[in-house]
């Protein structure tokens, strides 16, 4: 074939291997020409829709967010441009949080203080977790009345014994990731519907022990999530477009 290259080619000259090409083939990103014999061959249009991927997602975009903007459908690139931001940002916020937490251990190794590799660690998440519990306390400051700040503290002595924050904390996380890369979603449909159904059953540890007030502060607080989300380490496992999605999926099932 002209002025196309074989599969073995385009992996040298990019750097990707055979495997992820493929891969991209499977998604429906990359539809490559085939001769005869079923060898794969890019040409020029392949090869530049190739060079559009590995330009986004340099930027730090999702396969998911790739192929729903290189597909024809309609795509508000200035909400995908915004998320994009909020992502890095806290990206930025945790290397900014690593690299204190570092300086802090390597002025105590300087002062000659006896830190072995489990001490490490443990400075590590003790550094961590006050760091965020610090990022949360202003947060909460900022939107939380002194009565529902009040009702937080006494709530955590009526969790369950087995509580586990972190683990909480981690499901979150996971859930906040899945509904992100299945964005956008029709509100109404069975998909969206079944995030918001998760969304209500890890809500239920603290719907069981919130008063009024503070269901009201949080749903203020995360009204205003743009505000805050990625400043100083507050995170709550999801983004603003994800809530935001959340509260759409909400309005529609009661409608």
């Amino acid at each position: 074939m002209i002025d196309s290259l074989d599969i073995a080619e385009v992996a040298r000259r990019t750097g990707l291997s055979s495997r992820a090409l493929r891969f991209y083939e499977a998604r429906g990103l990359l539809a490559p020409l085939r001769t005869a014999s079923g060898r794969r061959h890019y040409g020029p249009g392949e090869l530049g829709r190739l060079h559009q991927i590995l330009v986004l997602k340099r930027a730090g975009l999702t396969l998911a967010q790739v192929q729903k903007l290189l597909s024809r459908g309609p795509l508000d690139l200035t909400r995908l441009i915004d998320a994009q931001l909020i992502e890095l940002n806290e990206q930025a916020t945790a290397i900014d949080r690593s690299r204190a937490l570092l300086a802090t251990v390597k002025s105590r190794v300087e002062r000659s203080e006896p830190i072995d590799v489990a001490t490490f660690c443990s400075l590590i998440e003790q550094g961590e977790k006050t760091m965020a519990n610090d990022a949360w306390d202003k947060v909460s400051d900022k939107y939380l009345t002194g009565e529902e700040r009040a009702d937080f503290a006494a709530s955590y002595a009526d969790m369950p014994k087995e509580f586990d924050q972190a683990e909480y904390g981690a499901k979150w996380k996971d859930l906040g990731g899945r509904i992100k890369a299945a964005l956008p979603l029709d509100p109404a449909g069975p998909e969206a519907q079944a995030f918001l159904k998760e969304w209500g059953e890890l809500l239920a540890p603290f719907n069981a022990v919130a008063t009024p007030a503070m269901k009201a502060g949080v749903q203020r607080m995360y009204e205003n999530m743009d505000q805050w989300q990625g400043q100083g380490g507050a995170d709550p496992g999801f983004d603003v477009e994800v809530f935001k999605f959340i509260q759409s999926a909400m309005r529609a099932k009661a409608a």
